[in-house]
This record gives C-alpha cells, structure tokens and sequence, in this order.
C-alpha cells in the first residue's frame, strides 16, 4: 500500500536549506519515492496555512519510506534542514 509523507516547513534560513535542497535528489532517488508536489504558496481553502513550504511525497511502501527517512545518508543531509528550517512531517497510508 502507498505511503505519503506530507511535510509543512518554514524556512528562516534559505542560504543554509539550500545546501539540502542541493543534495535530496541524489539521495531520495535511491528509494523508490515520487515527488507529488511542492509549493511556496498552495491556496488555503479553510483555516491557516503559515508554511513557507509544503511538500508531498509518495513511496511504494512504508518500508520504503522509512528505509529513505532512517537511511544514514538522508539524516547526514537532513541536518541542513533542521538547522534552516522547523517543520512538521507526517506519513499517511494511502487507501
């Protein structure tokens, strides 16, 4: 069954997420994931969304997904993120 992670990040540092931004290709193209969708700015149809990005992943499985989120090489990479950026991340199973 498809797993999707749905990330909602704001961004304070771009000089700093961008050395992560420069290196997620590489490393999630070795785990079988689909990028589904990013944006600066999606249209908020109820409530508020304060996020200065949101991303949407999908992988085959959920296996798969954690097998990129746990790999030692995302999390090497990841450390720009957290440093630049806070974020919420979440995996959902798809129906």
């Amino acid at each position: 069954m498809a797993n999707y992670l749905i990330a909602q990040i704001n961004i304070h540092d771009r000089d700093e997420y961008a050395k992560y931004a420069a290196g997620f290709a590489e490393i999630f193209s070795q785990y079988k994931g689909k990028m589904l969708a990013v944006d600066e700015a999606p249209e908020s149809l109820e409530g508020e969304w304060p996020y200065t990005r949101t991303v949407l992943i999908e992988f085959p499985t959920d296996e798969d997904a954690m097998a990129w989120y746990k790999s030692p090489e995302y999390q090497k990479l990841a450390k720009h993120r957290f440093a630049a950026s806070s974020a919420n991340l979440v995996k959902i199973s798809g129906m």
